[in-house]
């Protein structure tokens, strides 16, 4: 089965998680930590500022390396590395994703989030959110 590695951001501002919505592909109106794919080389915290400018137009900072995910979806196996993030942005906005919102921990399962992200919320809703 074919691996493909991600980095994902959980940027926390004020006690909030940030989550977003996917607009595209088989997992379209699910929720998701941001982030993207790993290239050759690169270190997931790259990955992680790469991908929030890409996608978010923002700048972030990988503060603390949360977890690593290890997930298999039927046509691929997911290996994530997450970290904890901190905006450095006044604001975000929304290039590639159909919605978005900042979650207190107590709320993080009012969205559907993509099965690999589910696993970490468990975690997250107890987890220290001070970076």
């Amino acid at each position: 089965m074919k691996t493909i590695r991600v980095a994902a951001a959980i940027i926390v501002r004020d006690g909030r998680i940030f989550a977003t919505q996917r607009g595209y592909g088989e997992f379209r109106d699910y929720w998701e930590f941001p982030g993207g794919k790993i290239e050759a080389g690169e270190d997931p915290r790259d990955t992680i500022r790469r991908e929030i400018r890409e996608e978010l137009a923002a700048e972030v900072t990988p503060v603390k390396h949360f977890a690593t995910v290890e997930y298999d979806y039927p046509e691929f196996h997911l290996s994530m590395e997450c970290y904890l993030s901190r905006l450095d942005s006044e604001k975000l906005t929304l290039l590639e994703h159909e919605a978005a919102k900042w979650l207190s921990q107590d709320e993080l399962m009012t969205v559907n989030w993509l099965p690999a992200d589910l696993s970490l919320i468990q975690d997250l809703k107890t987890a220290p959110l001070n970076i």
